[in-house]
């Protein structure tokens, strides 16, 4: 849906749409000169012009290889997923006393009632398509569903149900299930720099 456009907003977009791609800083500079007002108030109907659906702004720091996306902000849900499953893999090795027991409990609960889940969303749901408590929900939901199946599939293999088996799996599961998503993501967002276009 387009919105009406202010005067100086429909100037802007005039002066905007001579080059195809320009930088913010080039952009702001140049509706400032040519309407004579400060570069903030041209930033600001630039922002404006976006999210009204006129202009397309879109990162070039994104990072054009996999291996600097991985190791770049953008990636950073997932190095916190990981972050998270090292430390929940120590406490369950090595905590076994109190007080630090109650804390395993805790990140064991969310290990095997949310990450499983949360990690398949993302890597299903790679753009933002679902609301945050859409993606919470459905998170749960998956995880319900999945780690019942790992234990299944875990009941005929030589391990058994027992504690590590499980606990390797779940995290196998997560951090492979998770690297897709990352890998679907930086998908997504090479072909919006490559069509100019961010799908969100």
């Amino acid at each position: 849906m387009k919105y009406e456009l202010s005067k100086g907003e429909e100037k802007a977009l005039k002066l905007l749409k001579i080059k195809e791609e320009i930088e913010i800083e080039e952009a702001a500079g140049n509706v400032a000169s040519r309407l004579n007002i400060t570069v903030e108030n041209a930033a600001k109907i630039i922002y404006l012009l976006w999210k009204k659906g006129y202009l397309d702004l879109v990162d070039e720091r994104v990072s054009k290889s996999f291996s600097s996306y991985f190791l770049s902000w953008e990636s950073l849900w997932y190095w916190i997923l990981v972050s998270y499953i090292a430390l929940t893999s120590l406490t369950v090795a090595f905590v076994s006393k109190s007080p630090l027991i109650y804390l395993r409990y805790i990140l064991g609960s969310a290990l095997v009632l949310y990450i499983p889940g949360a990690a398949l969303i993302e890597a299903l749901y790679p753009s933002s398509e679902l609301e945050p408590l859409e993606r919470f929900a459905l998170s749960i939901g998956l995880s319900l569903a999945i780690v019942p199946l790992i234990g299944l599939i875990l009941n005929y293999t030589p391990w058994g149900i027992r504690l590590e088996p499980v606990l390797y799996s779940l995290i196998l599961f997560s951090l492979a299930v998770g690297f897709t998503a990352l890998i679907r993501k930086y998908m997504i967002l090479k072909g919006e720099l490559a069509n100019g276009t961010p799908s969100r």
